[in-house]
């Protein structure tokens, strides 16, 4: 299963990526923009999701458009999750330690180029090919 590192070392390999801290929290942005960060829950979630709130490490992770957020919660409600501070937004929360590695990196690539900017995204995809 994943951990922090890996969504670092994914994270970063990727062009024109940061890692910055916000609130001792790490996130992840390409250009400024925002792709994947820490995001613990909050009480008031904790207490909405009751007992069967997850434990232990969540990663947020922006999705292209609320269409592919749905098809992510409906692939493995295991892995991924939302709460009600997400309606409507197109991201969705992943229980890092029941994601592997692979798929986290296709998570934080898609996530990447949701959010990079079309040149780079054209330039990497050019380059992967």
């Amino acid at each position: 299963m994943a951990g922090w590192g890996d969504v670092q070392r994914i994270a970063l390999g990727l062009p024109e990526t940061r890692e910055l801290l916000s609130r001792g929290r790490r996130q992840w942005r390409v250009r400024d923009k925002l792709f994947v960060w820490e995001r613990p829950l909050r009480a008031k979630e904790i207490e909405r999701l009751g007992a069967g709130a997850p434990r232990g490490s969540i990663l947020a992770a922006r999705v292209e458009h609320l269409v592919a957020k749905e098809a992510l919660l409906a692939d493995d409600p295991r892995v991924f999750f939302t709460t009600t501070h997400f309606d409507g937004y197109p991201a969705v929360l992943v229980r890092l330690g029941r994601i592997g590695v692979a798929d986290l990196r296709e998570l934080v690539t898609e996530a990447w180029l949701a959010r990079a900017p079309k040149r780079l995204v054209h330039d990497y995809l050019e380059r992967s090919v």
